[in-house]
């Protein structure tokens, strides 16, 4: 059976999944896959601590993150007309108010598709490789979660006496996963 990767987070980035729920490890917290990563990219995870990882270089497309739904169906309708296959997670670069600025369709890996502009909102950009400090949680997105993620950042930050680069929120699963069972990752990347 085909698994049907579209339903599942054609509403994850509609900006529905705001129910609050407290960001932190939950007794048997275990990411659910719904979707496959881009080439060589960590799960993710731990839970409910900030670790650093390191990321490979990879290409995604990007939109302005412009309201969440609209941005969502552009990048969608990108991957479709070029027969991109979805995989996870999608990224949303976040700015200093942990608003959306931008979200991101990662491909499979460097090889696929072509960079440059395709029409007026999305652009397919190759990303260098980095490294992150990241807060893994599940449950939703709600502000609280994503504000309780970017404090314990920032008190690593603090320690590490390192400045981030920016922000990015990446969201793994869609709403055919349980809300509680639902994983998004906040980092803040250093290199």
């Amino acid at each position: 059976m085909k698994k049907k990767f579209f339903p599942l987070f054609a509403l994850m980035a509609a900006g529905n999944l705001h129910a609050g729920d407290p960001a932190a490890a939950k007794p048997g917290s275990s990411y659910v896959d719904e979707a496959p990563l881009p080439k060589g990219w960590p799960e993710p995870g731990p839970y409910g601590k900030v670790v650093e990882k390191q990321y490979p270089a990879y290409r995604a497309a990007f939109t302005n993150g412009k309201g969440e739904t609209s941005a969502f169906w552009t990048l969608f309708t990108h991957i479709k007309k070029h027969d991109i296959p979805m995989t996870a997670p999608v990224e949303m670069t976040m700015d200093g108010d942990n608003r959306q600025t931008a979200m991101a369709f990662l491909y499979q890996n460097g090889k696929v598709g072509t960079t440059g502009p395709d029409g007026a909102k999305v652009e397919v950009k190759d990303v260098p490789a980095s490294t992150a400090l990241s807060y893994t949680w599940q449950g939703s997105d709600s502000k609280e979660n994503i504000s309780k993620a970017r404090t314990e950042l920032e008190a690593v930050l603090g320690e590490k006496s390192v400045e981030s680069k920016g922000f990015r929120l990446l969201g793994y699963n869609g709403p055919g996963t349980p809300r509680e069972k639902r994983t998004w990752e906040l980092q803040a990347v250093i290199d």
